[in-house]
């Protein structure tokens, strides 16, 4: 039954992306972070439904009246650099056979950011992809959270197996970056339910964190959670809130999760954690050996992770590969940064201010939880990225005072569960 489920789903998406072709973005999205085919047994599992989506919304695009240019952003650049980097460390690969192969799977990724940034070009649109990432992965989080709650915390929580985000490290790393995303929607919902259902879904899913008992994952979450508080609005609410909620969450794990926790301190005792060293070692001296071009994608083989995604990229991509990683991470703050001060004053620009606060914060969370696991290329980290160029360009929009730049595009008020205001009006 999953599998007719999601095929039917996804099949019967392609008239709407036909004629909405940014649909077709939030429908990657689903697929690409609740990897509902991986939760069914039969033949869905390995089925090719997000290249197909893919294909469907570049064909759609193609007949649309849809802009059919790139947005040449600061961001959108230095990701075009950084691709064509990563092509240029595939040619000096150790192992080449496995480079190309994996180079394959990072290109068809970026190629699908690209098409964000062509098709998500107004407030609805880039709502409804944050609506889609968030239930997509606080698919997880709540059901993470649930079953944490029932079990008394004594198993791992896990997500989709044969995915980026399979491992309790991995899934724990993304609902981190999910949260921030309940925020701004939380913060943006005019329906009370909802906001009440979302509060609910934030405290859930940092349960769930909790529940991967992965070290990273908390030191992660710790300092999303201190960014949360720096960057929200409501921030006495939201202190009390969590002096609340913060003890009762954590009278749910059991004394093996402290324990396991309180080896943070004694790491050099930890096996675990000598391993991670033993990693970073190996990357480094791949990148003073090869320090333009690193060893390639998958110089990694044999081993079982970079440990961290600084110095995964270090490895493959060489010193140049790293300066590049880390401008793109810099420059996305600098971008959230420049928009929340530019929307200062402006009342109808709250939730565009919210939103880069937001994004900045699941950066954050990416940053501290990613120096502990080798996730340099999840797609969720690009997305973020291109989501703040994308609220830059609907700031200037919004400047220049075009008409209706907020709900730009037909048929794009489809998806706005209970969407506040800030309609921006033509001057």
């Amino acid at each position: 039954m999953r599998d007719i489920f999601v095929t039917m789903v996804v099949f019967g998406s392609i008239p709407l992306i036909f004629m909405q072709p940014y649909i077709g973005i939030l429908v990657w999205s689903w697929l690409g972070y609740m990897n509902p085919h991986r939760l069914a047994w039969g033949f869905s599992t390995n089925f090719p439904f997000a290249m197909i989506v893919v294909i469907v919304t570049v064909v759609a695009l193609l007949f649309s009246k849809e802009p059919k240019r790139i947005p040449w952003t600061s961001e959108s650049k230095l990701l075009l650099i950084f691709i064509l980097w990563m092509l240029v460390t595939t040619f000096f690969s150790l192992y080449p056979d496995l480079a190309w192969l994996q180079l394959e799977k990072v290109v068809k990724i970026q190629f699908a950011i690209f098409l964000t940034l062509i098709l998500i070009n107004s407030r609805e649109k880039i709502h409804a992809l944050t609506w889609a990432i968030a239930l997509s992965l606080g698919f997880y989080g709540i059901k993470g959270g649930i079953f944490t709650i029932i079990t008394g915390g004594s198993y791992h929580v896990w997500g989709p197996e044969g995915t980026f985000i399979g491992g309790n490290n991995e899934i724990g790393l993304a609902l981190i970056m999910t949260i921030p995303l309940m925020r701004y929607l939380q913060l943006n919902t005019q329906r009370p339910w909802l906001r009440y259902g979302l509060v609910g879904a934030m405290v859930l899913t940092t349960v769930a964190v909790l529940g991967t008992q992965s070290r990273g994952a908390l030191l992660g979450i710790t300092a999303m959670g201190l960014f949360l508080l720096i960057k929200s609005r409501k921030k006495s609410l939201m202190i009390i809130l969590l002096a609340m909620a913060v003890p009762v969450m954590l009278s749910f794990m059991p004394q093996s999760w402290f324990e396991r926790m309180g080896t943070i301190k004694t790491y050099e005792q930890d096996a675990s954690a000598l391993g991670r060293f033993d990693a970073w070692k190996f990357a480094f001296q791949q990148a003073v050996d090869r320090p333009l071009t690193g060893g390639g994608f998958e110089v990694f083989a044999g081993r079982i992770d970079a440990h961290s995604i600084y110095f995964e990229i270090l490895g493959e991509h060489g010193f140049v590969g790293l300066i590049l990683f880390l401008s793109l991470g810099v420059m996305a703050w600098r971008t959230g940064s420049w928009i929340i001060k530019n929307c200062k004053g402006q009342p109808e620009l709250k939730w565009l201010s919210d939103l880069a606060a937001m994004l900045q914060v699941s950066l954050i969370g990416y940053a501290v939880a990613g120096a502990f696991l080798g996730l340099a290329y999840f797609d969720m980290y690009y997305h973020l990225v291109a989501m703040l160029a994308i609220c830059k360009l609907l700031y200037l929009k919004a400047q220049a005072g075009e008409v209706d730049a907020v709900l730009q595009g037909k048929g794009a008020p489809w998806f706005h569960p209970g969407l506040k205001g800030g309609i921006i009006r033509k001057k």
